[in-house]
């Protein structure tokens, strides 16, 4: 899971904070979900801050500026801040290639397959800032099957946090964005999704410092209800508000 620097102070989130001793299980009603991928579904994180260096350093450019642009971002957005237009084609090729190199060691976030596992006949969906051959490499290699619906960097013209994946991928499954809950990890994903219309749930320690609506540790224990998504209160960092 890709920390995100540019994330706002936690005073800026919205919902409770998590009180010691009196948490308990979360069921967020819906009818579809939405998955980010890196860092929601696969953890890549050793795979991206690596190939991002890697290029960073061919670049003459600071790998840590470099990483502080690469969270949430199609990688096309993240090389149009350090790269001339004229280079930009080639630079993107050049990340691309490294990332499909390094995707060996990509593993699924704990609680992943067991929910999954779960979603047969549940409309659900990948919308990732990451190209086609990428997500469905990290997917396939961390044994997280590919649902019927994947919206990657080349199906948007703007990436996150324009909200225009998670439209498109709710209007593919036949949903309105209000049914459908979004899982996100990242600053831009978790506007993107709000943006969109509908409810987020944060993944990870760095979501707290997001606007997500409800925030968990990973995804053990999480279960699809029929009507919605179970969060256990074990994995609750920040519950939503009781008016929410």
């Amino acid at each position: 899971m890709i920390k995100d620097p540019a994330a706002p102070h936690h005073s800026q989130a919205r919902g409770g904070p998590l009180q010691q001793g009196r948490s308990r299980d979360v069921t967020l009603p819906a009818r579809g979900l939405l998955f980010d991928n890196d860092g929601v579904l696969v953890d890549s994180e050793v795979s991206v801050v690596r190939s991002w260096s890697r290029w960073a350093v061919d670049h003459d450019l600071d790998p840590a500026k470099v990483m502080a642009a690469v969270p949430g971002r199609r990688a096309a957005d993240t090389v149009a801040v350090f790269v001339a237009p004229a280079e930009a084609e080639e630079s993107v090729a050049l990340i691309t290639r490294y990332e499909l190199e390094d995707v060996a060691g990509t593993i699924a976030v704990p609680g992943v397959l067991d929910l999954v596992a779960q979603l047969a006949g549940v409309p659900w969906a990948v919308v990732t800032s990451g190209v086609r051959e990428l997500a469905t490499a990290r997917l396939r290699v961390a044994g997280v099957p590919l649902p019927e619906v994947v919206v990657t960097a080349e199906d948007v013209a703007a990436g996150k946090p324009d909200p225009a994946g998670y439209r498109a991928a709710a209007a593919t499954l036949g949903l309105a964005p209000a049914d459908v809950l979004v899982l996100e990890d990242s600053v831009s994903g978790v506007a993107a999704g709000q943006a969109a219309g509908c409810r987020v749930v944060g993944i990870g320690d760095g979501a707290l410092r997001t606007t997500a609506d409800v925030v968990v540790r990973d995804l053990t224990g999480a279960r699809w209800t029929g009507n919605g998504l179970l969060l256990p209160a074990a994995a609750l960092l920040r519950v939503p508000r009781a008016d929410g």
